[in-house]
């Protein structure tokens, strides 16, 4: 693959709509339009236009018209990819859009891979790799906390603090090789007072960003909650009442959830994933038995555990849901625990205080009315750190970007341990160089083919 040549995709989703977008890239870009571009107006040249312009004109195959189009023309280096960049708004016609790039491949452009639009903006120096990286996120963005971070780290946030780390590291880093050079005359050109002043710093910052992951990963994917009890206590009207339609089979017979359920919305901003699982007891059936085995796996995989009881059973019932929330407990102590008491609808007063006097710290809650649902989701709400992002605070969300982190932040503790032990420079210098290294993993100032291969083979065709 060649990033000479003159790239040509559809920008926008494909499908008809009222409008659709095609973008071409390339040293040709302009010209190869210019062709094809017969201005309602005048008979003026594209190529001799204003950058970040628009003209309004047709598209033509010889005589034969395709369609009245808008084209915008974005001049290097002023543009997304830093090439020649024109994108033709045309009408939304499948056939239309199917036309028009179909003309262009015969006049010698090629079809863009996924991504490649980005890729040369990272190759031209328009974007970092981690700027390129936070595009894919923003286009796959669906709350408001995944878009938020993703337009931090395009804005280049993450980019320049990691940055600022590596300039400041790569000084020291050359004032250790320059005395390596004066190694017997036995000079120190690098302060060792600053310079474990500098590693300090350092390793505190990188603590902050890998802590970070641990929040950045659940905005970014959503937060797995899955709802659990005895059969028939109401996990299905609590999906229901949580996602605001009927998602679940809804029945007075015990058992009729047979496998999970899933579906997420997004609670202020931040996405949770609600998994409705089969009720928890004994049975014969051999079907509902291999919903219950699910229901525990689904436990496994959540980051958060809802506990639905029926609050109108017999008060005699209450030591079975006592063992069986311990037994929740035990078995998952990592895991946020949410105790909730449904069908309080049914209950009087004197009943609801004996239940909360019973079973501490639950929530009450009437699925089949809505009561207590914004509590409940407040209380989840409640669950997740997101101070950082109310902040402004550099939150991690790419996986690629907490391992670098990781590599950095260990090569990091072996400076500091040799500043401590009083090592040579030869033998600091080491471990500067592979932290150094790991820093330029992120951002892209070190990188290979085969990286930058799957990073970008997760794009759409088109950005």
């Amino acid at each position: 693959m060649t990033h000479q040549d003159t790239i040509v995709a559809l920008a926008t989703a494909s499908g008809s709509g009222a409008i659709a977008i095609i973008r071409l890239s390339g040293n040709d870009a302009i010209s190869v339009v210019d062709d094809h571009f017969k201005s309602v107006t005048t008979n003026k040249l594209l190529k001799d236009q204003f950058t970040h312009t628009i003209h309004l004109g047709h598209i033509v195959d010889d005589e034969r018209v395709i369609d009245e189009i808008l084209v915008s023309i974005f001049k290097n280096p002023n543009s997304y990819t830093g090439e020649d960049v024109v994108e033709i708004s045309c009408h939304g016609s499948l056939y239309i859009q199917q036309e028009i790039i179909q003309l262009f491949l015969r006049k010698g452009c090629r079809m863009a891979n996924a991504g490649e639009f980005t890729l040369r903006a990272f190759l031209n120096g328009k974007l970092d790799l981690s700027q390129a990286e936070a595009v894919a996120d923003l286009i796959a963005s669906d709350n408001e906390a995944s878009h938020q971070v993703a337009m931090q780290q395009m804005r280049g946030g993450f980019s320049s603090e990691i940055a600022k780390l590596r300039e400041e590291l790569l000084n020291f880093a050359s004032l250790i090789e320059l005395e390596l050079d004066f190694a017997e005359e036995d000079v120190e050109f690098a302060d060792r007072s600053q310079f474990k002043a500098l590693v300090d710093r350092i390793t505190f910052v990188l603590k902050r960003l890998i802590d970070s992951f641990a929040v950045g990963n659940v905005i970014k994917n959503g937060i797995p909650v899955a709802i659990v009890g005895e059969p028939n206590v109401g996990k299905s009207t609590l999906l229901n009442a949580l996602l605001n339609e009927e998602r679940a089979i809804v029945s007075e017979i015990a058992g009729t959830t047979r496998d999970t359920i899933e579906d997420e919305i997004s609670i202020g901003g931040v996405g949770f994933r609600f998994i409705d699982t089969a009720g928890i007891r004994e049975t014969e059936d051999v079907v509902e038995s291999i919903g219950i085995k699910k229901t525990f796996e689904k436990i496994d995989q959540a980051q958060v555990v809802i506990y639905l009881f029926d609050s109108s059973q017999k008060t005699s019932d209450l030591k079975t849901i006592q063992v069986e929330i311990e037994k929740i407990k035990n078995k998952y102590p990592q895991k946020p625990l949410l105790i909730i008491a449904n069908k309080i609808d049914q209950l009087s007063d004197s009943a609801l205080a004996v239940l909360q006097n019973k079973i501490e710290g639950i929530q009450l809650l009437s699925a089949k009315t809505g009561f207590g649902v914004e509590q409940l989701t407040n209380s989840l709400l409640n669950l997740i750190n997101t101070g950082a992002l109310r902040n402004n605070e550099t939150i991690v969300t790419n996986t690629r970007h907490y391992d670098a982190l990781l590599k950095a932040f260990e090569e990091i503790q072996k400076v500091k341990y040799g500043l401590d032990s009083g090592l040579s420079g030869d033998l600091l210098a080491i471990d500067i160089r592979q932290a150094l290294y790991h820093f330029g993993e992120i951002t892209g100032e070190i990188t290979n083919d085969d990286l930058l291969g799957n990073i970008f083979a997760n794009f759409c065709i088109g950005k």
